[in-house]
């Protein structure tokens, strides 16, 4: 399987590692770190020599309860960034739904828009959509997302009962929608939304079930790393839950099992650690393959 991108046709027989580049003062893990573009770009740097393959690089906080940015904010955080971080030649996406910053980061030359709102938006004063963005720029990998209400309000009223068929349901609409407008299948990426919108029940029965999410044929991308609901099934004797930046362990236990139900990117903060993780794994793999070839 391969996922068609701007510059590069991203093989996905193993699972690949999107390293996250927060320029956020306000995201719920790393927020205010690298706002900064000459810090930000080091930890572009820094996360690429731990072993990401791709990085992905957002403007705007969908925590749970975030207010949004203007346009222009938007751009002012995320263009410096960009524009630096193509020169690495490895595949750039941008965390974004406003089809204004879509528009301008890919005339930069980024490879990948990942879109929480699965491209729905409107483009303002009757200027282009967010569809219309990724038709004017007809090699641009793209992953939607099924997200429930908003990020100011979707964690107060989370989604009712057995939620894997709806967000599948969801996600195969929105890639059949875009395949329809002339987005190829092998450009698109789909992403179940982990927290976003989901009881910390829900959420474990999308990565248990994920298996149901690989039906339509689309490369799943998921993003565990550091979320609540780890936090939610990892507190000590006392009862106290580990902050976000204390939820390593859980965050590559997560992203292991997802690469081991069939997910083709993982989205995490802690690079170097899921890294060598999914290399232990594939060594495990490897090994049991060759033992049952041997039977």
């Amino acid at each position: 399987m391969q996922w068609k991108t701007t510059r590069f046709d991203i093989d996905l027989s193993e699972p690949q590692v999107m390293g996250i580049v927060n320029l956020t003062p306000d995201s719920f893990s790393d927020g205010g770190q690298f706002h900064d573009p000459v810090h930000a770009l080091r930890h572009c740097e820094r996360l690429l020599k731990d072993g990401a393959h791709m990085l992905d690089i957002g403007g705007e906080s969908t925590r749970p309860g975030s207010g949004g940015v203007s346009v222009e904010q938007e751009l002012q955080r995320v263009l410096p960034v960009v524009r630096e971080a193509v020169k690495f030649n490895v595949p750039i996406s941008v965390d974004t739904s406003k089809p204004e910053v879509m528009s301008a980061v890919l005339d930069l030359g980024a490879d990948i828009i990942n879109d929480v709102w699965a491209l729905r938006r409107a483009g303002t004063d009757g200027g282009p959509s967010a569809t219309d963005v990724v038709r004017a720029h007809p090699a641009c990998g793209v992953c939607v997302m099924h997200m429930h209400g908003d990020p100011s309000t979707m964690q107060l009223q989370p989604m009712d009962g057995d939620v894997v068929p709806e967000v599948l349901l969801f996600l195969e609409r929105s890639a059949q929608a875009l395949q329809a407008l002339g987005v190829q299948k092998a450009r698109i990426a789909i992403d179940p939304g982990i927290g976003f919108g989901k009881t910390v029940a829900q959420n474990y029965a999308l990565l248990a079930r994920q298996s149901e999410l690989l039906q339509p044929g689309y490369p799943l991308l998921v993003g565990w790393s550091r979320k609540s609901s780890i936090g939610a099934v990892s507190a000590d004797a006392q009862g106290n839950v580990p902050p976000a930046a204390q939820r390593l362990g859980g965050s590559v236990a997560a992203a292991v099992l997802a690469a081991e139900r069939g997910a083709r990117i993982v989205r995490v903060h802690d690079v170097r650690e899921t890294v060598q993780a999914l290399q232990v794994w594939r060594a495990v793999a490897v090994q049991a393959g060759s033992s049952q070839r041997l039977v």
